[in-house]
């Protein structure tokens, strides 16, 4: 049976994560967190306190960094130069930096690589900002997920709730509408709508409703490729 690529992009807070985790799940397929990077490079980045304003100390720190994902029976763990940093590469103040790394073209290309070779066989389901532009143009099954801004600043809020630190609700919209701004404006790979790629609002449906909504276009990929 044919194991597809399936791109699943959209802008924080849309529910990539938990989605693209399921659908992973339910399929067999390989999950790949390709934000997770990005936050591992941008900690990096901060704990070693290297200047933004030089982005190639920043390239240089990306092309040191070792990053491994790997599948456990709590979830994808996140391994940076032997040491596990899910948890740590979770909070707003990463989020943020691992957004300013992401618009240096140059970690940008080191990171693709790695997640091409990581994906070149098929059966995985990889989720980001430009899997469907950029990493995997010619996936079998792109998705766009969405939702509005207040939406997805409920969420972050509700997962960042038990953090200390954690930023207030007007506080994570205001971040969200930056690293929207940052995303979209950046000059290498943008977030943008593939376009051949299918729009999913998340904003008013569960997780497992869009889960599967996503199943069923798998199921469509699927009969087309059999018929073909």
């Amino acid at each position: 049976m044919t194991r597809f690529r399936i791109a699943i992009d959209g802008p924080s807070g849309s529910g990539k994560s938990t989605v693209a985790r399921k659908v992973a799940q339910r399929l067999g397929y390989l999950y790949i967190d390709t934000g997770a990077m990005y936050r591992a490079v941008g900690l990096k980045v901060t704990r070693e306190q290297l200047p933004w304003d030089q982005p190639d100390a920043v390239i240089e720190a990306a092309s040191r960094a070792r990053i491994e994902l790997r599948a456990g029976p709590h979830g994808l763990r996140v391994i940076l130069d032997g040491a596990d940093v899910s948890e740590a590469i979770r909070t707003e103040a990463v989020g943020q930096a691992a957004s300013r790394v992401s618009s240096i073209p140059g970690v940008r290309r080191i990171l693709v690589r790695a997640q091409q070779d990581l994906g070149r066989r098929g059966g995985v389901v990889m989720e980001g900002r430009d899997i469907g532009t950029k990493v995997f143009p010619e996936a079998e099954l792109k998705i766009f997920l969405d939702a509005s801004e207040p939406t997805r600043a409920r969420r972050r809020f509700a997962q960042n709730r038990d953090k200390t630190g954690a930023l207030d609700l007007e506080g994570i919209l205001e971040e969200i509408r930056q690293r929207d701004r940052r995303d979209r404006e950046r000059a290498d790979s943008p977030l943008v709508q593939a376009r051949d790629s299918l729009y999913l609002d998340t904003s008013n449906q569960t997780v497992d409703e869009v889960v599967e909504k996503i199943l069923k276009m798998v199921q469509v990929v699927e009969g087309k490729s059999g018929s073909g």
